[in-house]
């Protein structure tokens, strides 16, 4: 497939990128897509809670009463989990969230989710740009352009660009993140695709297998 290739003043440059059909239109597979969506969201978890266990708290351990003839129930110490202030039974302990995908898998599903946002009219082709010094106003010029203005826009470049990122930070529906590191989640949350022209030649460079 055959994209556009625009200014930042969201004009035609009279140039087309091809795409693809390996990378930006194959039938999209769901499962593959949800289960990276799940790592990464899994990965996000910290995992440090932790609740105290009887054997974990500090109090006496004596018997409070002995075993029958009082007509009450069976009580062992102060910890006992049935007490106020008493441990916590089966409580959470520190755990990594982790879980582990393939590689092959985890392409499958970022090509899912570039074919997606694909056959979605959800992909902007630009052409490379970048900033001398950080502008918010820059960078919202260039999403009024592309009128992106009142929607999610998530802009890949090729290298870090630490003036575009500068730019971008401050603004809530917009994002900048490197091709390298561009994964299913970003790619399905980030609302409207805008590829620069040479981050485009890493992303197939990447997935293109």
């Amino acid at each position: 497939m055959k994209l556009e290739v625009l200014n930042i003043q969201g004009q035609s440059t009279g140039r087309e990128i091809d795409l693809p059909e390996s990378v930006f239109g194959i039938e999209p597979n769901e499962h593959a897509v949800y289960l990276s969506v799940k790592q990464y969201l899994a990965h996000q978890r910290q995992g440090t809670h932790k609740s105290k266990e009887r054997s974990e708290l500090s109090g006496s351990t004596r018997k409070l009463h002995r075993q029958k003839g009082t007509g009450g129930s069976r009580k062992g110490d102060i910890n006992n989990p049935l007490f106020r202030g008493g441990g916590r039974v089966f409580g959470p302990k520190p755990r990594d969230y982790g879980i582990q995908l393939n590689k092959k898998v985890k392409r499958l599903a970022r090509k899912s989710a570039l074919s997606s946002k694909a056959a979605g009219g959800q992909l902007v082709v630009v052409e490379d740009f970048s900033f001398e010094a950080p502008k918010t106003k820059a960078y919202k010029s260039i999403l009024s352009s592309l009128q992106l203005t009142d929607k999610k826009s998530l802009l890949v470049t090729a290298d870090y660009e630490k003036e575009v990122y500068l730019s971008c930070r401050n603004l809530q529906r917009a994002a900048v993140v490197r091709a390298a590191d561009l994964n299913t989640y970003q790619i399905m949350n980030g609302g409207t695709l805008v590829l620069s022209e040479s981050a485009v030649s890493k992303i197939i460079e990447n997935l293109d297998r």
